[in-house]
């Protein structure tokens, strides 16, 4: 099977185990990059970094990535919180960037009596968190999940603990209560990384790892999926043709 770069205008590009395994660069990411360059977005479930932290560590691999490319699910579900509760009091399971960015966003950062909860990658997690959480959720706070993913791959193989599994432990606790999934597979993170790239989704084609996440968005916009499994983009480089028009 060919992948013809020419034939489309836009690529959303997942992160974890397609371009990038932890802190490293997977083979085959640079000339990736370098072959739609100008015409991609990098579009993530990541729920603990920001734009601007992952923008700077792709200037580490000398790799221009503005962050205005780089569209998140942590970021995204803040956006969301901060539209339905503008100034509101915000429960974070979340790291400390995203700590910072809603506070720098207005919110007031709270343990109870909450507005909203969002579930994002929290490394502190802890039971007391988990309790403070359903507390929580019991009491009324508006549910927001960053992500689904219950782990991403790991630079050793490993799985990553990642939002979904957070949630899945809230939920256990309270059993099921209505709330909102931000991510991917969700349209909107998509949608939203179609506007960066300037071009309708109809245009655009995901490339990643997972089917899941990665080929049921493609399927939710009715776009071309392009899978590689973690580590293996130079295989899907090679069956591509590179013309770049």
């Amino acid at each position: 099977m060919s992948f013809n770069f020419a034939d489309h205008a836009g690529f959303l590009i997942d992160l974890d185990g397609t371009l990038t395994a932890g802190h490293e660069l997977l083979p085959g990411a640079r000339s990736l990059l370098t072959a739609v360059e100008g015409r991609f977005a990098i579009v993530s479930n990541d729920s603990e970094h920001t734009p601007d932290q992952l923008a700077r560590r792709f200037r580490e691999w000398r790799l221009a990535v503005p962050p205005e490319r780089i569209v998140l699910a942590g970021v995204a579900a803040l956006e969301a919180a901060a539209q339905a509760h503008p100034g509101g009091r915000l429960m974070l399971l979340g790291s400390p960037a995203l700590r910072r960015m809603a506070r720098n966003m207005g919110f007031e950062l709270v343990e109870k009596d909450a507005d909203v909860l969002i579930v994002a990658r929290d490394r502190q997690f802890t039971y007391g968190r988990l309790a403070a959480a359903a507390r929580a959720v019991r009491d009324g706070a508006e549910v927001l999940v960053a992500c689904p993913d219950l782990s991403h791959p790991g630079p050793d193989g490993y799985p990553v603990p990642e939002a979904g599994a957070l949630a899945a432990a809230l939920f256990a606790v309270t059993g099921p209560v209505p709330h909102r999934v931000i991510g991917k597979p969700q349209p909107a993170l998509f949608e939203h990384a179609c506007r960066r790239v300037g071009v309708p989704a109809r245009y655009c084609v995901v490339i990643g790892d997972n089917p899941v996440t990665d080929g049921a968005g493609a399927a939710g916009l009715g776009v071309p999926f392009w899978q590689v499994k973690p580590g293996r983009l130079p295989e899907l480089l090679r069956e591509t043709v590179m013309d770049v028009v």
